[in-house]
This record gives C-alpha cells, sequence and structure tokens, in this order.
C-alpha cells in the first residue's frame, strides 16, 4: 500500500520541486558566444536589473591586466575573457578565466601582442567561442587557439604564417563560429581573402575557400562576423563584407548563393563592420558606413542584385553595433544613439526614437531580455530601455568612468559588462 503525504509534504515536495527546475533552468543558461546564445544579441528569459550604478545591484568589478575590446563569455560558472596582459612592449594576448564570484580562476598568455591601433581597438577584439568542452579564442595577430577549462592549451596557430599575410587598416575584429565540428573564421581584407575551417579536436585545415571580390579603396575590408541558419539537415555559413552577402555549405565552404548590388557607384572606404542580423528567413544587412538598410531572403539559390533585395531604407542604418532582429522586427542602433524599430518582412519603420544625453560613439551591439535594451558606449555611458509597440522609455542612464566596446552579457540573471579598465557584475540584490 502506497503510503500517504499529508498536505505540508505536497506543498514541500512541490516546492522542493520547483526549487530544483529553476536550479536546472538556471544551469541551462549559457552565453556562448560573442552575441550570445543564439547569436542574436537576445537573451533567454531571466530576471536581470534593469537599474545599475556602482551603487546599484553591483555584485562585483575586477580590474583588467590589459586592454581588450572583446566581449565576455560564460559557461555555467566560468566567465572567459580575451585580453593584453601586460602594458606596453611587453603585453602578451591572453585567455582569463573568472567565477562568478570575481575570482580569477587562471589565465594563459598566448605570445606577444598586436596592439590596437584605433583609440578604442586593442589586440582583443575578437571574442571567444567554446562548445561546452573547448574554448576557441582568436586575436589581432591572427593567433588562433583552443583551450580546455582548465586553461590548458590544447592546440595554436598563426593565420599569417599558415595562409599568408592580412591586411587590415584598423584592428582586426571578426570571431570565429563553430559549425559541423569546425571552427570557422571569415578573413575579408586587400589581399587573399578566405573562408577557413579547421578542425575543433586537432587545428588541421577541414576546408578551406577564396572569397575575393573587386572592390575599390578600403571597401575590401570586413570586420564581420559570420551567422548560421539551418533549415532542416542543411547549414549555410551567411558571410558580410567586401560589398557581398554569401551563403556557404557549411559542411565544405562551397558557395551556395550570394547578393550583390550594395556598392553600385563603387564608393570607396565602404568597409564593413556591422554585422547582420538574421530572422524569418530575412537577412538584414547595415552598409553604407551606416547610411543604409536592406532586407532580403536567405532560402535561395545563385547569383542576386539589389532587384532582388525585399526593401532598402536609406538614411537608416548602423556602422558598428549590430541589429538584433526577433519576433518580425529588427532594432537597429546608430553610431550616435539613433535607434529605429523597422517591420522584418517590409521595412516599414514602425517608430524612432533617440537616446538622451548622448555624448561618445556605440561601437557596443546591444543586448535585448525581454523587453529590455541593453545599451552601453566608449565613454562610458550605460542604458536600459523598455521597448514597447510606441517606442522606449528610459529606465537606467548611467556614466561610469570607463569605456565600452564589448556588449552587455546578459545571463544567468547576471549582467556583465566588460570595460577598457574592468569586467563588472551586477545583480539582484
Amino acid at each position: 500500500m502506497a503510503p500517504k503525504i499529508n498536505s505540508i509534504h505536497k506543498r514541500q515536495f512541490t516546492v522542493c520541486l520547483l526549487f530544483m527546475l529553476m536550479t536546472i533552468t538556471l544551469q541551462a543558461q549559457d552565453w556562448p558566444q560573442w552575441r550570445g546564445p543564439n547569436a542574436n544579441g537576445v537573451a533567454e528569459q531571466g530576471n536581470y536589473p534593469s537599474v545599475i550604478s556602482s551603487s546599484n545591484n553591483l555584485l562585483w568589478e575586477i580590474k583588467l591586466p590589459g586592454v581588450g575590446g572583446s566581449t565576455p563569455i560564460v559557461w555555467k560558472d566560468r566567465i572567459i575573457i580575451t585580453s593584453g596582459i601586460g602594458e606596453n612592449d611587453d603585453a602578451e594576448d591572453g585567455v582569463i578565466c573568472f567565477d562568478w564570484e570575481g575570482n580569477q580562476v587562471w589565465e594563459v598568455k598566448l605570445g606577444k601582442q598586436n596592439p590596437g591601433k584605433h583609440k578604442r581597438g586593442s589586440g582583443s577584439n575578437p571574442s571567444a567561442i567554446t562548445n561546452g568542452e573547448r574554448i576557441f579564442v582568436l586575436f589581432k595577430t591572427t593567433t588562433l587557439a583552443a583551450l580546455d577549462f582548465d586553461g590548458n592549451v590544447l592546440w595554436k596557430t598563426n593565420l599569417q604564417d599558415t595562409h599568408g599575410e592580412i591586411t587590415f587598416w584598423w584592428d582586426f575584429g571578426t570571431s570565429p563560429v563553430l559549425v559541423e565540428g569546425n571552427v570557422v573564421v571569415a578573413i575579408m581584407n586587400e589581399g587573399q581573402s578566405y573562408l577557413l575551417a579547421l578542425e575543433q579536436s586537432t587545428g588541421k585545415v577541414a576546408w578551406k575557400v577564396d572569397r575575393n571580390y573587386t572592390c575599390n579603396k578600403e571597401t575590401a575590408q570586413s570586420y564581420t562576423t559570420p551567422l548560421l541558419i539551418t533549415e532542416g539537415d542543411k547549414t549555410t555559413i551567411v558571410v558580410w563584407g567586401a560589398d557581398h552577402l554569401t551563403g556557404h555549405d557549411a559542411t565544405t565552404g562551397e558557395l551556395i548563393w550570394s547578393y550583390s548590388g550594395f556598392n553600385p557607384g563603387q564608393k570607396q572606404y565602404w568597409r564593413t563592420i556591422a554585422s547582420p542580423a538574421i530572422s524569418d528567413g530575412v537577412a538584414l544587412v547595415p552598409y553604407g558606413r551606416g547610411r543604409l538598410l536592406a532586407g532580403m531572403k536567405t532560402k535561395i539559390e545563385g547569383d542576386m542584385t539589389e532587384k532582388d533585395f525585399l526593401w532598402e531604407k536609406s538614411g537608416i542604418g548602423t556602422d558598428v553595433a549590430t541589429p538584433i532582429a526577433i519576433d518580425g522586427k529588427v532594432y537597429i542602433l546608430s553610431f550616435n544613439g539613433k535607434l529605429w524599430c523597422l517591420d522584418i518582412l517590409t521595412g516599414e519603420e514602425l517608430w524612432k526614437s533617440e537616446l538622451p544625453e548622448v555624448k561618445g560613439l556605440f561601437y557596443s551591439s546591444p543586448t535585448l531580455a525581454g523587453n529590455m535594451l541593453y545599451m552601453c558606449n566608449d565613454v562610458g555611458a550605460f542604458y536600459v530601455c523598455e521597448v514597447s509597440d510606441s517606442g522606449i522609455k528610459v529606465l537606467t542612464h548611467t556614466q561610469f568612468e570607463d569605456n565600452f566596446v564589448a556588449s552587455p552579457v546578459l545571463v544567468q540573471n547576471k549582467l556583465l559588462l566588460r570595460g577598457t579598465k574592468n569586467l563588472y557584475c551586477f545583480g539582484q540584490e
């Protein structure tokens, strides 16, 4: 005969079960790459702080050992950043691991760094990425390496040493992506440009395909990060740069489709920094140094031109901050703090707004958590805005004595902000 359970025990059991489920859900939340779990700048559901400052909801801050612009990644109880370690000519490319108490767990040096040229640049602009077993890091030196979660270097290579000189006017910025057991990097410069896949386990070349287009001065240079789209059992790597949006087979790198027509006047200096956003089968591509934005279908084959765009907008765009696309809408943050919300399928402007008292520029990409939009800029201004169908309502406008290039990370009910000087962790006190 089954034992009887009284109402108190039932409630205790229910509370315990709910706690276990909440714990499992919390543990399942990770931020494994630059733009979060789905590479779209959207956080998973959580109870994130909306009011922050040096005296509100600050759990800890850590002074960093050198300059870096990469966004932190998170896997379970580990926070990983890349950074310069040391000062001036003695600085090295470094990987640093922290726990959720703000303690440094380990650090690894990977050789002398190539420092930033731009005042907001660094030798550590690309963000790390992880599959939960290995951590992959890339630097301006073009050192690409795999580490385990104890900080052991599993393999290391240098792209310039093995694949030829890479020439950028500014600081290397593309982050690697993981697909089909490979780590993939897009190199788009005025020399030989290519898409390269290395085996995650060994670092050996799995495939390499050329990606060369005739462009005017500086326009072939791209600092964007590839995106992945999966339809059924087929995964496509989407690459933006050199006046072309291209889709490649994830298993071979073979070109499947391309869009041209982004620069019919063959203008100079149209390098690309902001990556595209993809949702609802539509790619949202910012170009023209922040002056233009277009939408186009991704489920295609062959060569397309501007005649095949779904829509194109002039006077709306972003030069550096990557847009967010979700639920039929795309959110665009300009260099100087203007915001737009457009319909993904039609390009219709749903609303436009402007952040108050903006000083400085937005190199950092925004992050969305529910209806809260988190943004920070290069002179330390931080904003949290509530987003509605009619626009934004500013909830927080805080000034830090720091500079932000990395994007906000919202995971496990915490907010991580990586500045030039410090790493900050905020949570509900």
